[in-house]
């Protein structure tokens, strides 16, 4: 996608440097920072300077390829696995992109290893951008149906699953960039996304970069709109998809599912097949929700009158905060999985049918 007409990717390589849009300062400022070692993508994991489950994968596999230039023995690549697996639980594409960067690596001769784990995570890099363009495709004849019956399509969406959150392209904005391009009348109800305000900063960001017609709204104002049938749709993206098609996402999804269900609304989650846990069935039990730090809660960031970014309190010194970052949203509220292989129930028997190749 583009920023100011130049073409960029989330994460990318100049040679042998690989570099990532620090999303921690958008939308007031561009920072593109090198990640010079394995310390370095673990703290841009860890500390949200990248986010969203296919670029936190993309990542990794980076971080690993350059871990290896400093070690690239059997323990060491045991070690970079480890490290890197440990800086955010809850999204499943960290793990897969690990084990699959393992996988290939583990037989070959460890003086062999560096250059190839570059090549393969240029590969998972490219793979992503693929991928996340066939799901825009795919939810493209999602979005010309409604466009046929009524005209304007009005799509609302949660947190940021924009192409910042992936390679390229996003996930739930994939199919909203490509009915955007095809000339349909689209609009975008973006959620704020409390407590990182993740649709405020970035996916109003990009939106606006790309022109499409977008209103920012409060997380509670999503039902209101719902009843008032000025919903269309509903797209998210997700971090983790367990194999009988529950969802976890960004904190707040649950609650949009409970109102699209209430008033009628069809709920889409786009999803890239790296995001299914076929290990998991019950969401609601078995996934880790990653508990993350009051300050997210406690304080918000943003320009001050002299344009400089800073971080304000907004509630008492002294009052405690509670920060789950995710919930998990029952596979019987999901209308419908939109993948790269095309739109599919949120069931065992059709992921198994869509994903027969992958399914355990």
């Amino acid at each position: 996608m583009k920023i100011d007409g130049t073409p960029y990717r989330s994460i990318w390589r100049e040679g042998e440097a690989v570099r990532i849009i620090d999303q921690r300062w958008l939308p007031h400022e561009l920072r593109v920072v090198a990640l010079p070692d394995r310390t370095a993508f673990a703290t841009a994991i860890r500390d949200m300077w990248v986010r969203g489950a296919p670029l936190i994968g993309a990542t990794a596999a980076y971080g690993m390829a350059v871990a290896l230039r400093a070690d690239a023995s059997d323990a060491g690549l045991e070690d970079h696995w480890q490290v890197l697996h440990e800086t955010r639980p809850t999204a499943i594409n960290l793990r897969w992109a690990l084990d699959r960067m393992r996988a290939a690596l583990a037989p070959l001769a460890p003086a062999d290893r560096p250059a190839a784990a570059m090549r393969l995570a240029d590969e998972i890099a490219d793979e992503d951008v693929e991928l996340n363009r066939q799901i825009g495709l795919h939810g493209l004849k999602l979005i010309e149906k409604i466009a046929a019956r009524k005209g304007r399509v009005n799509i609302l969406t949660h947190c940021n699953a924009g192409w910042p959150a992936t390679v390229d392209w996003g996930t739930a904005t994939s199919p909203i960039y490509h009915a955007h391009n095809a000339g349909i009348d689209v609009h975008v109800w973006v959620d704020e996304t409390r407590p990182r305000n993740q649709g405020a900063q970035i996916t109003a960001w990009e939106l606006n970069a790309h022109g499409v017609p977008h209103s920012l709204i409060v997380d509670n104002a999503g039902g209101h709109l719902m009843q008032h049938g000025m919903v269309d749709m509903v797209i998210v993206g997700t971090d983790r998809t367990t194999a009988n098609g529950d969802v976890c996402n960004k904190i707040g999804t649950y609650l949009k599912a409970l109102a699209a269900k209430a008033n009628g609304v069809p709920f889409y989650v786009a999803l890239p097949s790296p995001t299914l846990d076929w290990r998991v069935r019950d969401g609601v039990k078995e996934i880790p929700i990653e508990e993350r730090a009051e300050a997210e809660v406690t304080h918000v960031q943003g320009l001050d009158p002299e344009g400089r970014i800073v971080q304000v309190r907004i509630s008492p010194t002294g009052t405690g905060a509670a920060n789950p970052a995710f919930d998990v949203t029952p596979a019987h509220l999901v209308t419908g999985l939109i993948t790269e292989r095309g739109v599919c129930a949120a069931s065992p028997a059709a992921l198994k049918a869509m994903f027969p190749d992958l399914s355990a």
